[in-house]
């Protein structure tokens, strides 16, 4: 995005000139403005976006900090606003109307309704909102990204995972040949290799992300579920936990919320499951793995009528037969397990879950 320079800005600080003039003058569309204050060894910040044509307040935060540490404040507070304001401006600049859109604008649709839901219908929307950006140009290395990231996201909806999985991976080769510093392109790459149980390879792809863009909290988020097939347990929760400080606006934070509770249930502490499985449910309740973990934790404390429910609840959103049976979950290419004792710490607990209640194992 093409950003004011700080002298610049400087000029306007603590002078009574409204948001619209400094648009006007500056050319720009938002403001980012905001005031510290101190007390103690305490600091607080408090940041807002306004909308420079129409005076609106879009957005706007509290984050505070210990002074014995100003650098990792500051950190903090840049990662914070990072995420925050690509969230906000994504969704304002789509929201804008255009007479004639053209392929950026598909893409920032695509990546508005990305924002606001996780669902079958969000999947086949963005997938055709991405593919009209591409077919208006196609040699654009974020549409080609994007329609990637979706379709490998989206697999627990897709008729046709594999080829879905395979179509993404050609695109996002293509997007890294053309731009190999993009760092998201990185991040779908690592999705793809991870989709394709390739765990080991994506893990690399995943931190040149981080090294490229230390505020993408959607790689920490994808380096955990890597870390979990992997075998590394122990270091998932660290990492989903990293991202949601970095980001705790984020969209897709519910995808965090949804890899601690699977900690939790694999290593059977259920209680501790379901209070993030609850937390993933209703950040993304169209979604429907978080239902089926758990419909497994109720399961496994004796809750079998809301374990029955949530199956049901599954079952309805996955929109076809993932979750018919024990044998049909396990062989979708959509869902992976991770390495043999990854694995084997499903069966005992997640599938065990399923199986009590009710789904059948053929």
């Amino acid at each position: 995005m093409f950003v004011i320079s700080r002298n610049t800005a400087f000029t306007y600080r603590n002078k009574p000139i409204d948001t619209k003039q400094i648009g006007r003058e500056l050319c720009v569309r938002y403001v980012l403005e905001g005031s510290v204050r101190r007390s103690g060894n305490q600091v607080r910040v408090n940041a807002q976006l306004i909308d420079a044509a129409t005076d609106a307040q879009l957005w706007a935060e509290r984050f505070d900090g210990d002074t014995g540490d100003l650098f990792a404040v500051q950190n903090e507070i840049t990662s914070c606003l990072a995420n925050a304001l690509g969230v906000e401006l994504i969704a304002a600049e789509a929201a804008r109307l255009t007479e004639h859109p053209d392929a950026l604008d598909y893409i920032l649709r695509g990546r508005a309704v990305g924002f606001k839901q996780f669902s079958r219908d969000s999947f086949l929307e963005r997938i055709s909102l991405f593919e009209h950006a591409l077919a208006l140009d196609p040699q654009s290395v974020e549409a080609e990204t994007r329609l990637a990231a979706v379709l490998v996201g989206g697999a627990q909806w897709s008729d046709s995972a594999a080829a879905d999985i395979a179509r993404a991976e050609r695109l996002v080769d293509q997007a890294l040949a053309a731009s190999p510093r993009y760092a998201f392109a990185h991040l779908v790459k690592g999705s793809v290799l991870r989709a394709q149980n390739r765990w080991q390879e994506a893990i690399p792809e995943l931190e040149t992300a981080l090294a490229l863009n230390r505020n993408l909290a959607a790689a920490l988020a994808s380096l955990g579920f890597c870390k979990l097939y992997a075998g590394s347990l122990d270091e998932v929760i660290p990492l989903e936990e990293q991202a949601i400080r970095l980001s705790p606006r984020d969209p897709g934070i519910g995808g965090c919320y949804y890899l601690i509770g699977t900690v939790h249930l694999l290593q059977s502490h259920t209680d501790e499951a379901i209070v993030w499985f609850e937390k993933a449910r209703n950040a993304m309740p169209a979604a429907p793995f978080p239902r089926s973990r758990l419909a497994s934790a109720y399961a496994l404390r004796g809750q079998t009528e809301r374990a029955a429910a949530e199956l049901a609840e599954a079952r309805r959103l996955s929109g076809g037969d993932l979750f018919s049976s024990i044998a049909h979950l396990k062989a979708h290419p959509g869902a992976w397990w991770g390495v043999p004792k990854i694995r084997a710490l499903y069966e005992a607990t997640y599938f065990a879950g399923l199986r009590k209640a009710g789904m059948p194992e053929e």
